[in-house]
């Protein structure tokens, strides 16, 4: 069992450059068709600066980081345990091609159900530009499987 007292851990900064290739290949990958996400040109003319990043693409920065898989590393929760539960985002500010994103993360919460079967592990994260801008603010649960 996770022990409750992880809640309020804090995880790390993970830093994201904001690449253009990498929006554009994003995009793709999840399947967005809108040109305003690969077409640099049409994307200042619907009032962005540059390419957008699409929804979701934040959840790459914890990934590249490492710090989640080094999170569970630490509290010995094996790999093949683990599943993905929930996402939510809030954008606050648009996230454009050229920002560098700073994402800082806590465990807001440890739980289990299904008398232990479950466990969850609620993640609260804070996103800036190079600016220190607030761009957004995030929510995951990680469903450990016992």
């Amino acid at each position: 069992m996770i022990d409750k007292r992880w809640i309020g851990y804090e995880i790390g900064t993970s830093v994201l450059p904001v690449e253009p290739g990498r929006l554009k290949f994003f995009a793709k990958a999840i399947g967005e068709t809108n040109p305003v996400y690969t077409n640099a040109a049409i994307a200042r003319d619907a009032g962005y600066a540059d390419l957008p990043a699409p929804p979701t693409f934040l959840f790459a920065a914890e990934l590249d980081s490492g710090a989640m898989f080094r999170l569970l590393d630490l509290m010995d929760v094996p790999l093949q345990r683990v599943l993905h539960g929930e996402q939510n985002f809030e954008y606050l500010e648009p996230i454009i091609a050229g920002d560098t994103v700073t994402v800082n993360s806590r465990i807001k919460d440890v739980y289990q159900k299904k008398a232990g079967a479950l466990e969850f592990i609620e993640i609260e994260s804070q996103a800036v530009n190079q600016r220190g801008d607030p761009v957004a603010r995030m929510r995951s649960v990680t469903v450990i499987r016992n």
